[in-house]
Formats: structure tokens, sequence, C-alpha cells
């Protein structure tokens, strides 16, 4: 069964053809980063107008690259939540026009659930049930994967996502947009040790997160030491940062996979990409005896293939839409 699938919910335009859930055909992003960097973030209105210019040409270039033409797709898959509404809009509405044009199944995907899917094209053998770390810029989840679309959310954050603590940082420290991914970078020499910081908990919920207050520590030792004309290591200063937000994560990861009694641990979304967190938890797995699950880099970020295998999963469970299908900006997982 092959797939069509698009991704819009954020600043990258996507569209890919999937085979079965697990065979990538084609995969095509059309990215906003480098004009997004101007403003210091996406801007919601020009990532909207920049998907209506780029939805047409990446959908046929999946097309092209797949050796498909549209009548040979057997449904369309397309995020319509959680995102930017604005974005999220594009996408459903184009895969609507397709649907509709051609008379192929309209499958709704859920943004999250895709990005726990990307693990599957990597790693063909993957199956549930299994425990996933979800961690993005705007979203820090523990999710159980009972099945492929029977998920339960153990834990997520109470206020700052991951990645979001990462890019506020990053920008504190100097770094341009998106800042993560240069912290990452920057905190590679740097001592850990350097630097001591919090590592908050959320009292009587074990599951869940809180990076606001961490957040919030490493951008007052910046301003305290602005304001006396001191300069700071901020390789040390990264990498003591970079650290403080991976020990939050396993050590509720390690308290969810305990307790859950799972034996695999798969980690998604842009934060997966960050190295000390790939590292940390595939040594944790190895000690433990847990089987270790991580998408390739190119799938950690939002793309569209993911989209595709998720959708395929959906599409067999019966989770089709009509044309009343709206996009929606917030929708737990669990109902997705």
């Amino acid at each position: 069964m092959k797939l069509l699938a698009l991704e819009s919910s954020c600043d990258e335009t996507a569209a890919a053809v999937v085979e079965n859930g697990r065979k990538v055909l084609s995969s095509v992003v059309a990215s906003q980063v480098e004009e997004h960097k101007l403003y210091g973030g996406v801007v919601p209105e020009i990532a909207s107008r920049r998907h209506c210019e780029a939805v047409v040409p990446v959908t046929q270039q999946a097309l092209s690259e797949a050796g498909l033409a549209l009548s040979e797709i057997d449904a369309i898959a397309v995020t319509y939540a959680p995102g930017l509404i604005g974005a999220l809009l594009v996408g459903v509405n184009f895969a609507k026009g397709l649907a509709m044009a051609t008379g192929k199944p309209l499958v709704p995907v859920h943004h999250l659930r895709s990005h726990i899917a990307a693990n599957y094209i990597t790693s063909p053998d993957l199956q549930p049930p299994f425990l996933c770390l979800v961690v993005s810029g705007g979203h820090t989840h523990l999710v159980f994967v009972e099945d492929y679309t029977v998920m339960r959310v153990l834990g997520q954050t109470r206020d700052d996502a991951a990645g979001e603590a990462f890019d506020k940082a990053a920008r504190a420290m100097g770094m341009p947009y998106p800042g993560g991914v240069a912290l990452d970078k920057l905190a590679e020499g740097g001592d850990e040790q350097a630097f001591p910081l919090p590592r908050p908990h959320v009292a009587g919920a074990p599951y869940d997160f809180s990076f606001s207050g961490l957040k919030t520590a490493v951008i007052n030792r910046l301003h305290n030491a602005q304001q006396r004309g001191e300069q700071l290591n901020l390789q040390d200063l990264a990498a003591s940062y970079r650290c403080a937000v991976v020990d939050c994560l396993e050590r509720n990861t390690v308290y969810a996979m305990e307790q859950t009694g799972a034996q695999k641990l798969v980690i998604a979304g842009g934060v997966s990409a960050n190295r000390l967190l790939r590292r940390r938890l595939e040594s944790l797995c190895q000690k433990r005896g847990w089987a270790f699950f991580r998408p390739n880099l190119s799938l950690c970020g939002d793309n569209a293939a993911m989209v595709g295998a998720q959708g395929y999963y959906e599409f067999l469970a019966g989770h089709t839409a009509g044309m009343d299908l709206n996009a929606r900006p917030e929708m737990a997982m669990e109902t997705g």
C-alpha cells in the first residue's frame, strides 16, 4: 500500500511517498529555517504563506521521485494536529482537495504519533509495545505505545519543552536560531561540571518534566555575569546546561521503564538528535539489557515520511476522515 503524506505543522513543508509504513519511496522537505533566522524564531504568518507557495512543488517532486502518478497512490495522509493553526490548515486543505479530486481515502495523522513512527522506518523490526520519549521544540512526553494506534501518555512537561528550553538558553548565549543545534555542538568540548545547575522535578508526578526553572537559572547566570562585567566560558556553560536537561530526561525515563516493565526504549522528535541524549540512553540500555531505538538524524526533524509511516497504521485501524476534517492546534495523543 502506497501513501502520499503531507506535513506542514510548523516551518517545514514536506511531502513523501511511503509503502506499507516502512519503506520510503521519496521524501522531500522545503525548510524555511533561513528566513525565520532573521526573526529569531518561527513567525506563524510567514510560515503559512511559505507553505502555500511550497506545497504543490514538494508534492509534485515527491511523486516524481517515487516514479508514481497520483492515480497510483492508495491513500493520502496529512498532519492535522497539533501545530500552528495557519500552517496546519494549508496541508489539511490541500490534502482534502487531493482526496476529493481522486476519490482516495484521507488519513488524518497526529504529529507526535508520526514522530514515533519515524522509528519504524529506521528500524523495520520495531514493533509495539515499547516506551517512547518524545522530545521536541514544543513537546516533551513519555508515552507507552501499546499498539500502533493505541498510546498512553504517562507524563509530559508542565511548562517549557526540552527543545524550547535548549533554544531559549542558546539564544541568551548569543547563538542563532535554531539555537538547540548550535548549543549541542558547542557543548561537545565543554566541562559538564563547570556550572552547578538545578535538576527540577515535579513533586508527586515522577513522570512529568519541568524545564522553566532550569532555563531561568542559566539565563540569570548570564545576566549576573553581564552586570558584573564577567566573561563566562560559554562552552562550559552549554555543556553544563545540556547535561542538566539530559539528566532530567534520563531520570524520568528510567523510572517509566522500571514502572511499566518495558523492554524497549524509543526516542523521537527533534531533540532526539541531541548527541548527549543519544549516547546516554544507548549506554543506559546496554547496562540494563533494554533494546534501544532511535531515528536516523534525517528523520528527527519534521518530515512527511514519518507521517506516511504512521498514516499506514492509522488507515489499517480504520481511522479515515471526510471533507469535514479540520486542523487542530492542540490534541492529546491518545485521541489523535
